[in-house]
């Protein structure tokens, strides 16, 4: 594929990009054409942008640096908003947490400053007996679990989905466990029904299907979260689960990327792009500023990205490369539909 040289103004101050990552940058762990020119142009041409992504598990350092080593591109880890990101800000809010994901979100969750996190390998290696069907080894369980001086004693806080489980059933059991519980007490069962959860549970994003190199579209977290809401409802006369969902396209993530990026932009001014301080937004608290005239959002899920962009105001550029495929229904009109991210950024920057 050849990509022709774009004339740009020397420092765009109006503009902005916001990039999805699977299905745009890359498919499963390899490069998708056009990717690195296009993040190169607008690093040369010191244009902010940022890599707002459903996907996850992983500290946010770790994912740049494997994305700056296949697209050959210098990409800082506070250029990125994993679905998981915005929990940083619930820190002072939770204590003891339920972290359910693949094994590194342990790591991830301690990194962001919660106390006491919990994974559902330790309940599991505490007690085979709360999921009966888990096909889960005792060599993986001594591998990964940790001991902790009391899973039963003191109540949970809170139950965080940061990634989609590997382990399904044990993870299902052990969150209806909590969600059901008398106080959030493990082992417990409280005496009623609600909608209220007996401790509130968060979704990191709400992706029923995302691509890999399988030539289907794979179920996601959004999957899950339809599971553990239809059983919450079956077990509490068909009452809905309360619940928070962030990751795109909800407003509680683009707020907080809309934050990111406009700390990007005044890093790139002030010419400290090498520093590892980031202000932390708020959950939910929309930027008291506006100092882009448009900003971007590159991506190839109509359900996340396109709607997501398009409610809260931003422009929108769907990419053929990934989920979305022509003919498709969309929930919305983009501002446009291109072969690939290159012509994306090419687009957006001809029609500025």
């Amino acid at each position: 594929m050849l990509f022709k040289r774009v004339i740009t103004r020397g420092f765009h101050k109006d503009i902005a990009f916001a990039f999805d990552i699977d299905g745009v940058l890359l498919r499963s762990k390899n490069p998708i054409p056009g990717s690195s020119e296009a993040l190169k142009l607008l690093t040369k041409e010191k244009i902010p942008y940022i890599l707002v992504t459903n996907g996850g598990g992983v500290l946010e350092n770790k994912r740049t640096e494997f994305i700056s080593s296949v697209l050959d591109v210098d990409i800082s880890p506070l250029q990125i908003v994993q679905s998981h990101t915005p929990f940083k800000a619930l820190t002072n809010k939770h204590k003891k947490v339920l972290c359910c994901g693949l094994d590194s979100v342990r790591e991830v969750a301690k990194a962001y400053g919660f106390q006491h996190v919990v994974h559902p390998m330790d309940i599991l290696a505490a007690n085979r007996d709360i999921s009966p069907f888990s096909s889960v080894t005792d060599s993986y369980l001594k591998k990964v679990a940790q001991t902790h001086e009391s899973l039963t004693e003191t109540p949970f806080d809170a139950i965080m989905i940061f990634s989609d489980p590997k382990d399904w059933a044990t993870d299902i059991q052990v969150i209806s466990d909590l969600l059901n519980s008398d106080g959030g007490r493990l082992g417990t069962l409280r005496k009623y029904k609600s909608e209220t959860p007996s401790i509130p549970i968060y979704f990191s994003n709400d992706d029923l299907l995302w691509a890999n190199r399988y030539h289907l579209n794979r179920f996601g977290q959004g999957a899950f979260r339809i599971i553990i809401n239809s059983l919450y409802s079956a077990l509490n006369d068909g009452k809905a689960l309360k619940e928070t969902v962030i990751g795109k396209p909800t407003a509680l993530t683009y707020n907080y990327a809309s934050h990111v990026l406009i700390d990007w932009k005044q890093k790139l001014e002030n010419g400290t792009t090498d520093s590892t301080e980031q202000i932390l937004p708020p959950l939910g608290v929309p930027p008291s500023t506006k100092p882009f005239d448009k900003i971007y959002m590159v991506g190839d899920n109509p359900a996340s990205d396109i709607i997501g962009a398009h409610n809260y105001g931003w422009e929108s550029c769907l990419v053929r490369t990934g989920v979305y495929a022509d003919g498709d229904k969309l929930p919305c009109k983009p501002t446009m539909i291109v072969d690939n991210v290159w012509e994306a950024v090419t687009k957006a920057l001809e029609r500025q």
